[in-house]
Order: C-alpha cells, then sequence, then structure tokens
C-alpha cells in the first residue's frame, strides 16, 4: 500500500466516488430515455427500477461497517468496486426490465460499500481534524462521475450499452487502484484508547431531525435525478443527445458542493439548508416550467447540482460532527436517509407522471422541498470539536425543542448528557 497525504487521499476517494456513486448510480437517469425507448419500459416501471439501487444501497450500508471492521478498508472498497464491475456490465447487456434491475441492484450495492470503505480508511491516514473537510471533497466526486458520463450522451446518442461497457471497464480500474492505495486495516487506534462515550439523548434526537431532513431532501431530488432527462426529451421535445449538457451541468455546478458546505459547517448550517433547498425546489419547478428551452433546462440543472451536492456535503459533515469518534455512524446515517428518500420517492414520482403528467409531478415535489425549507430552523446544530471555543446558547425553535428533552421539571442535562453534546 503506497501512502497518501489527507489532500492525496480526498482526491483518491473522490475517484473513486465519482465511479461508485456518479457512473453506478447517478448517471442512470441520464440514459432513462434510449433505454426506456429501446426496452420499451413505461414511466411506473422505471420508477421502480430507479429505486432498486437505493435498497440495495441501504442493505449494504447497513452491512459495511461490519465489512470495514472484519475484512478491512481495502477488501471492502474493493468489493464495492467488484459490485460495480458487475451491475454495469449486466447493465450494458440488459434485455428488459428484470436484467436491467439486476444491474442497477448490483450498483446499488457498489456504492453503498465504498463510502464505508473510505471512511474507515480515513481513520487510518488522515488527521481527525479534517475528516470533515476530506468527507466533502470525497462526497463532491459523485459530480465528477456525473460529468464523465456526459461525452457518451453527447457525441454517442443512443449507445447507452457502449457507454455502460465503458463504465464498466473504469469501475474495474477502480478496483485495481483501491486495492494499491487503500491500507487493509480499518483504523489505526491505541490499545489503550478509551471508548467513544455513550450517545446522549440530545444527541439521538438531532440525529433523529438530521435524518429526517435527509430523507425529504433525497424524497425531493429523486424526481430530477430519474426523470429530468425524460421529462426535456418526452415533454420539452429535446433531442436525447440534448440530456447530456443537462448532466454536465450538474456535475460542474456540483463540485461547488463542497465548497458551499464547507462554508456553512463554519457558519450557519440552518439557514445554508434553507437555502439550498429553496433552490433544489427551484430546480424543479424551473425544469417543468420550460422543458422546451434547453439554455433554461441547463440553467436548472446548474442550480439543482449546486443544491443537492452542497446538502448532502452538510449533511454529511453534520453527522461527523454530532458523532465524533464514531465514523461508521455519523456520516453514514444522513447517507442512508437521502437513499431511503429516494428509494420512496423514485416509484411516487413515476406514479405521478403516469396520472398527472410530468409537469404536475414535479410541482408536487417542488412544494414539498419548499415545505421543507420552511421548517429549517429545527435543523441540528452542533458545536464544533475544538475544545477551546466557547459554547454559544441556543435560541429559538431549536433551543425549545432541545429544552423538552430536560424533562418536565426543568433541570439542566447531566453532565454526561452535556459532555457528549459538546464533543
Amino acid at each position: 500500500m503506497k501512502p497518501l497525504s489527507s489532500t492525496g487521499f480526498a482526491l483518491f476517494g473522490a475517484a473513486l466516488v465519482a465511479i461508485s456513486y456518479g457512473l453506478a448510480r447517478f448517471a442512470f437517469g441520464l440514459f432513462v430515455p434510449p433505454i426506456r425507448a429501446e426496452l420499451e419500459l413505461t414511466p411506473d416501471v422505471i420508477g421502480i427500477i430507479g429505486a432498486l439501487p437505493l435498497i440495495s444501497f441501504l442493505l449494504a450500508t447497513l452491512f459495511a461497517p461490519l465489512s470495514a471492521d472484519r475484512l478491512g478498508a481495502r477488501n471492502t472498497a474493493v468489493m464495492s468496486g467488484g459490485f460495480g464491475v458487475v451491475g454495469l456490465a449486466l447493465i450494458s447487456q440488459a434485455s428488459g426490465a428484470v436484467s436491467l434491475g439486476v444491474g442497477v441492484f448490483a450498483c446499488g450495492i457498489c456504492t453503498g460499500l465504498m463510502m464505508p470503505a473510505l471512511t474507515a480508511a480515513m481513520q487510518a491516514l488522515v488527521n481527525r481534524s479534517v475528516h470533515g473537510r476530506v468527507s466533502s471533497v470525497m462526497n463532491a466526486g459523485t459530480s465528477i462521475g456525473v460529468a464523465v458520463a456526459v461525452p457518451a450522451v453527447l457525441f454517442l446518442a443512443g449507445a447507452w450499452r457502449f457507454a455502460y461497457g465503458s463504465f464498466a471497464i473504469l469501475a474495474g480500474i477502480g478496483v485495481f487502484a483501491a486495492w494499491y492505495f487503500i491500507p487493509s486495516v480499518s483504523r489505526v487506534m491505541p490499545a489503550n484508547a478509551a471508548p467513544p462515550p455513550p450517545i446522549s439523548v440530545l444527541q439521538w434526537s438531532r440525529l433523529f431531525r438530521l435524518s429526517l431532513f435527509a430523507f425529504v431532501m433525497g424524497f425531493v431530488s429523486s424526481a430530477y435525478w430519474i426523470f429530468a432527462p425524460d421529462l426535456v426529451v418526452t415533454l420539452g421535445s429535446l433531442p436525447p443527445g440534448s440530456t447530456g449538457w443537462l448532466w454536465l451541468a450538474v456535475g460542474i455546478a456540483g463540485l461547488g458542493g463542497a465548497v458551499v458546505a464547507d462554508l456553512a459547517d463554519r457558519n450557519n448550517p440552518a439557514i445554508t439548508q434553507a437555502l439550498m433547498l429553496m433552490t433544489l425546489a427551484a430546480s424543479l419547478a424551473l425544469i417543468a416550467a420550460s422543458p422546451g428551452q434547453i439554455l433554461i433546462a441547463a440553467f436548472s440543472a446548474l442550480v439543482f447540482g449546486l443544491a443537492y451536492m452542497s446538502l448532502t456535503g452538510l449533511y454529511l459533515m453534520t453527522g461527523i460532527r454530532l458523532l465524533p469518534g464514531r465514523l461508521s455512524m455519523g456520516p453514514v446515517l444522513p447517507f442512508m436517509a437521502v437513499s431511503l428518500g429516494q428509494a420512496a420517492g423514485s416509484p411516487v414520482v413515476g406514479v405521478l407522471v403516469n396520472e398527472l403528467g410530468y409537469a404536475n409531478a414535479f410541482s408536487i415535489f417542488s412544494a414539498v422541498g419548499i415545505l421543507a425549507a420552511i421548517l429549517s430552523p429545527l435543523y441540528p446544530r452542533y458545536i464544533d470539536h475544538a475544545p477551546e471555543e466557547e459554547v454559544e446558547e441556543e435560541t429559538g425553535l431549536q433551543a425549545a425543542y432541545d429544552h423538552q428533552l430536560q424533562g418536565a421539571d426543568g433541570e439542566p442535562l447531566p453532565p454526561d448528557t452535556e459532555e457528549a453534546e459538546s464533543q
């Protein structure tokens, strides 16, 4: 194993995330129009198939921490890449809904295993003080993978089988790179190190609220990831090849998500979440209103990419801050919630498209995003991990909500709870 610096590991992790998240998972929506036309699939069937990788992602995420501990970060990452190779190859040879579904299901397993494997490796290679920032950079790799898929649509319109075959080859290269660069151990910890403190009631409460917001964001974003390209082709009468510009815009703007998430992490996460959720909702409304205008559709994709990557990065960093020293839980729970929301939203939007049409379906999902943005004052706050920083008093809805956890007698939280909160 060749050692990597913190920056090198962040960039390498972003490359693996680009393959597992960008190509194996989110690129699917880009190819929905030609796949649906060739395999003669209806929108509701595509909606169900679109939910399969999200379900398998959840199942793999539950297993991934155990795999990283027992098999090590390297073997888990290699196994993730192996599922990616198999899934992408199966999609390239799909002959119907069943074979296509099996392929995307395998790709979901690839996605679910990769981030926990990288997180375990990060514990061994990266200083704890920059875990949040490194995770944010790796998360932005999704945008790189989405952008890589664009040339296949722009220059090989309709050749989705060849595109997925090429993706499988890239995934194979990622497997060998993971074996070479990622350490075999899951983490480095002194033998006499104290175990992390138990999770307090207040921490569980904040994790629950974080997961709820992440679920809603995943639910709303599923409409765009699965059906935005199909919307501009079917409703806007744009050529299938033009959908590549949408995903190129999503990928480019998504790279800015790492910067936004890092700024929000050091300033006001609740306000950032409200702004980004409103932006996410606006992107859905914009593309539904003008699907036939390629420039407006591309602008909506820019807005969507920035909002989605900013929110996922923010949720990732919040999870790390809420559970310091528990990287197998903190960053994993919000990612699971996002995927669960996408798994729930994908078939719902497929049914709505069938019954109400694309414009009405996207408008309904946009309204859900606006409602979630209004509730952003309840977004969980956290105290930075630096012990010397002064703790600020919480006010407003946040303080009122947390006060309920102190008991009916109004007594302050026990000392151990306050200590857990401050970590």
